[in-house]
């Protein structure tokens, strides 16, 4: 009877790929939303939703905290291709994990808010913000379902730093 060698079959990443459907309902219910927003407030005007959040559609040209919206439009090439890059960085690191779920769900998360802005920026020129909270005159930048999802696989990728990791090894 022939064994055979399950490591010689499995997919090198461990199967970690299969976390990329969490990237693409992130990309879905970002654009999903980005529609209802743009079809349904009016430009720059706040709609009250509870005394620290409104529903405020604007367009963002730069990216974060609108950083180099002001520019004279080179700033969507560079993003559009600096966000393409990134995300193939994050496929190509999701393909080579092995077994790691937190990280995997990181990087998805940040895959998806990455593709769903990047899809904005490609056609729309601008990235479409509408989430907007406040606490009296301090008011937070808007952002979106995209912007959520990279906060937090970014925060989940820190918290990574100090999670107790298995050794990569066995102990003789």
């Amino acid at each position: 009877m022939t064994q055979s060698n399950p490591e010689a079959v499995q997919h090198p990443s461990g199967s970690m790929m299969k976390w990329l459907w969490l990237s693409l309902v992130i990309v879905g219910l970002d654009l999903f939303t980005k529609h209802l927003a743009s079809t349904n407030l009016e430009y720059a005007m706040p709609v009250p939703v509870l005394p620290f959040f409104n529903f405020t559609l604007l367009h963002n040209t730069g990216a974060a905290f609108s950083f180099l919206a002001n520019e004279a439009g080179w700033q969507r090439w560079f993003f559009i291709t600096l966000a393409s890059a990134v995300s193939a960085a994050l496929v190509r690191w999701i393909y080579t994990l092995k077994q790691d779920v937190w990280m995997a769900v990181s990087l998805a998360l940040i895959l998806g808010g990455a593709i769903g802005n990047l899809y904005d920026r490609i056609t729309l020129g601008y990235v479409v913000d509408f989430l907007h909270f406040y606490w009296a005159s301090y008011h937070f930048p808007a952002f979106n379902i995209a912007d959520s999802a990279i906060s937090i696989g970014a925060v989940m990728m820190i918290l990574d730093l100090f999670r107790k990791k298995e050794p990569e090894h066995d102990a003789p």
